[in-house]
């Protein structure tokens, strides 16, 4: 394995990268790995040849049909193709210590999530999961804000999306809320109540989740990809401040309860902080070549990603109680999209 950036002759080596999975977003990682200098895209694969050819051109990199061909030519690997074959295929690569960056949610269960875990650790790889929000500006500036979150509600709204949809809502889109919230309170989930319907596919396609903490902090979190328009906001309320987070424009404001002046009455100071916007996704990527090269844990590690599917699952289990609480009213699939509620 290469995984150097310099060798001794001063020379820079680049990593061997690949990528996994040529459709809607499998294209944008091999984009970024083709743009980063640090790195060899060394061929994209799809079961599809002409997809491959297609993401593999505009990348100036090898088509391959087969990920197996990449054996032996990559040091890391970006898994973007249908949840259920993350498992699968990260353990192919993970078992040949070749690092693995796994497209969220890492797998379908949380039996497989432990599986890709074990074997990152037994084969001394990295793994990093694919929670793009964290790599986001906005969530990155909130360093040293955050005091003690007691309330958090978030919104993550969008059109169907015009590409596969081989999870439901929870999976696909609330996910990522579910992993920040997880991320920002320091405390265990307690308890879970939620709702959701499917709308235009099998699966449900609009859910409501209400998380409590052992700690007091209760987060309520909107995700839906039949909205008209997108939305993507979290607002954070703590004793000292309240914290509103617009993702896509990357930006933060922080209002806060101001005494004294000239009114008897508290006034509401705003600030809005001044953020770089940057490519989230070329940030991701490059974060996690750098974790390749120094071998040090990436910022969203494979128990991160469990974490957030343990949760996510026991969302599933909750709407699809809800579902099956309406049978009687409404003909409503009540098992669509419900394929591991363990925890």
């Amino acid at each position: 394995m290469q995984r150097s950036f310099v060798t001794g002759s001063g020379k820079m080596n680049k990593i061997r990268a690949g990528v996994v999975g040529a459709g809607y977003l499998g294209r944008f990682h091999a984009q970024k790995y083709a743009e980063i200098d640090a790195a060899e895209l060394v061929g994209v694969v799809d079961i599809d040849r002409g997809r491959a050819e297609d993401v593999a051109r505009l990348a100036c990199t090898t088509p391959y049909t087969d990920y197996e061909e990449l054996f032996g030519k990559v040091d890391a690997v970006s898994v973007v193709t249908p949840t259920e074959t993350h498992c699968e295929i990260g353990l192919a690569f993970l078992s040949k210590g070749i690092d693995v960056l796994i497209e969220k949610p890492m797998a379908v269960t949380t039996a497989e999530a432990e599986a890709l875990i074990k074997e990152a650790e037994d084969k001394g790889a990295v793994l990093q999961v694919g929670h793009l929000e964290r790599f986001n500006p906005a969530v990155v500036a909130l360093e040293g804000k955050l005091t003690n979150p007691m309330f958090i509600e978030s919104h993550r709204l969008s059109p169907f999306p015009n590409r596969a949809t081989d999870v439901d809502v929870v999976l696909d889109v609330m996910i990522h809320d579910i992993d920040i919230i997880l991320n920002l309170v320091d405390s265990e989930v307690e308890s879970v109540d939620a709702v959701g319907v499917p709308i235009i596919s099998n699966k449900v396609d609009i859910a409501n989740a209400r998380m409590r903490f052992k700690n007091g902090c209760v987060a309520n979190v909107t995700a839906s990809r039949v909205s008209k328009e997108s939305l993507r906001r979290t607002r954070i309320f703590q004793p000292d401040a309240y914290i509103a987070i617009d993702y896509a424009a990357q930006c933060i404001s922080i209002s806060r309860l101001v005494r004294g002046g000239d009114t008897p009455y508290p006034a509401i100071n705003e600030e809005r902080l001044e953020i770089e916007r940057r490519d989230s996704l070329k940030d991701e990527i490059r974060s996690f070549l750098e974790c390749s090269v120094t071998r040090t844990p990436p910022l969203v590690t494979g128990r991160d990603g469990k974490r957030a599917l343990e949760v996510a699952a026991r969302i599933q289990a909750a709407t699809k109680s809800s579902l099956e609480a309406l049978r009687g009213s409404a003909k409503v699939d009540t098992t669509a999209g419900i394929k591991d509620v363990s925890v």
